[in-house]
């Protein structure tokens, strides 16, 4: 039988989503507990990945046993055999073609700017005690929507088939203390929405125009956007199933 599991988790003590030969994953330290607790090796898929410390408010995987099991009763001990920085949501019974990653319809992230030095946020917002040019920033951002070729954005040999990704939504706003980037789209490219940032805050610095970011799309090279935006400032916060793949989801 197939499960998802929604979960969270803070990424700073880890090397990102994906296993790695010499260094703790979310993937890794979710498959040990797993593996333990149904004593049983269990290998668990993702919606993706992310990098080395960057965080997730939601993300889905997938996992297989043989016989049936409380999904409830496992959330419950799951939680408490992980470690505090990860959390699970809920795990629920799908179909046995639901895949956490092919079947998914979107992602979204968000990226925060701290305007001011904050000692509870210091490793969770990008601190940037500069003056932005939000208007300008959002004028740049709405050239992100739309399919196209993502490459001036994307890290090199990644082993990606395609560049193309459809961004449905890009907007830079104020929530409370912070500057909030959100964007959503079908697919994201490896460190690519860190490059948006990076890029998107050179415009609100005037090192850049709105024009040139226009270049920078088209000419799809990756020496010619900006500096990625730290890692611990990025939080990927939703995934979208279809209705018939996950039923009750919060």
């Amino acid at each position: 039988m197939r499960y998802f599991i929604q979960l969270a988790y803070n990424g700073a003590n880890y090397a990102g989503w994906q296993i790695q030969p010499n260094a703790p994953s979310v993937q890794q330290t979710l498959n040990e507990a797993l593996s333990l607790l149904l004593r049983t090796e269990i290998y668990v898929v993702g919606a993706g990945r992310t990098d080395t410390g960057v965080h997730a408010k939601e993300m889905f995987a997938h996992f297989e046993v043989e016989n049936a099991l409380d999904p409830t009763d496992l959330a419950y001990r799951l939680n408490r055999f992980l470690p505090a920085d990860i959390a699970i949501k809920q795990i629920v019974a799908v179909a046995d073609d639901a895949h956490a990653r092919f079947s998914a319809t979107s992602r979204s992230y968000q990226y925060l700017i701290s305007p001011q030095k904050d000692p509870f946020y210091n490793q969770l917002a990008w601190v940037l005690e500069r003056p932005l040019d939000v208007q300008l920033m959002n004028e740049a951002a709405q050239y992100l929507k739309g399919e196209k070729d993502f490459g001036a954005f994307s890290r090199s040999n990644t082993q990606t088939k395609t560049n193309f990704c459809n961004v449905t939504s890009a907007l830079w706003e104020h929530q409370g203390d912070f500057l909030v980037f959100n964007i959503s789209a079908n697919r994201f490219l490896r460190n690519m929405v860190r490059a948006v940032v990076g890029t998107l805050v050179d415009i609100g610095l005037n090192k850049t125009s709105v024009a040139r970011f226009i270049e920078i799309i088209e000419l799809k090279d990756r020496t010619l956007a900006g500096e990625s935006a730290p890692a611990h400032g990025l939080y990927l916060t939703r995934i979208t199933y279809p209705e018939n793949v996950l039923h009750g989801r919060s």
